[in-house]
């Protein structure tokens, strides 16, 4: 049995166009911290996309682990890539992906199990796909990779924590605008009071914080065959469970 711990990424999509929303890097201090980075549960993005290489299959990428040093994966932990084809989210397929002994393994794209939502067991098919770490399979037409890569989110995270910061400070103070004044500093009311960051910097001034950094990424590239008719458009989402 498995459990959903806190980190979730959500996809729909609708033909060619995809609108992402996904997890942040540490999302909460159970899953990691800014000093030493995430674990292997915390999602750090999800992306899923008609594959450029063959555009009869979708794939589907999982990072975890962000702005960490880890290049494990757990036994304990299943990443889980739910499938909502009729819009009633709840998942009606799953592609499931595990640990064992070094190896990452999937079943690629199973019906869901009456155990839906927060708790999982694996869904075992008749298509498994086995590969060591850092290296990739290929078995049915399921392809499966997991392994260390380039972090490729890209933000200006201490801008972004300086603008929250600022934003939280205005509100507190006597003027309680909490609106950004670039004046605030000549103001006898807030005479001495710096003013917060307006926006993110302009390109070529922004600072990539997680440039350099590597997160685990986990990639599989189905069909769209198995996933069958959904009218050219599916709901799509990620959990990481972990073993109870």
């Amino acid at each position: 049995m498995r459990k959903l711990i806190l980190s979730l990424g959500l996809v729909i999509s609708a033909a060619l166009v995809i609108i992402l929303v996904a997890a942040d890097h540490i999302d909460a201090p159970a899953v990691g911290t800014l000093s030493d980075g995430s674990t292997v549960e915390d999602i750090t993005d999800y992306y899923a996309f008609e594959s450029p290489a063959n555009a009869d299959n979708y794939v589907f990428v999982c990072n975890v682990a962000g702005l960490s040093s880890a290049t494990e994966f757990s036994d304990d932990v299943m990443y889980e890539f739910n499938i909502d084809s009729d819009a009633d989210n709840v998942e009606d397929q799953l592609i499931q992906v595990f640990f064992r002994d070094g190896q990452a393994i999937t079943y690629g794209v199973v019906a869901a199990s009456a155990q839906t939502g927060l708790s999982s067991e694996i869904v075992a098919g008749d298509n498994r796909v086995a590969t060591d770490v850092s290296a990739s399979a290929t078995v049915g037409g399921v392809q499966l990779f997991a392994g260390l890569r380039d972090d490729p989110f890209f933000m200006d995270f201490f801008q972004f924590v300086d603008i929250v910061n600022g934003v939280g400070a205005s509100l507190s103070d006597d003027v309680n605008t909490g609106e950004y004044d670039p004046n605030r500093d000549s103001d006898p009311d807030t005479e001495g009071v710096q003013p917060y960051p307006a926006a993110f910097k302009a390109e070529g001034e922004a600072t990539d914080t997680f440039a350099g950094s590597n997160v685990l990424s986990i990639v599989v590239e189905v069909p769209k065959s198995a996933i069958g008719d959904t009218n050219g458009a599916f709901t799509s989402w990620v959990e990481t469970k972990v073993r109870q």
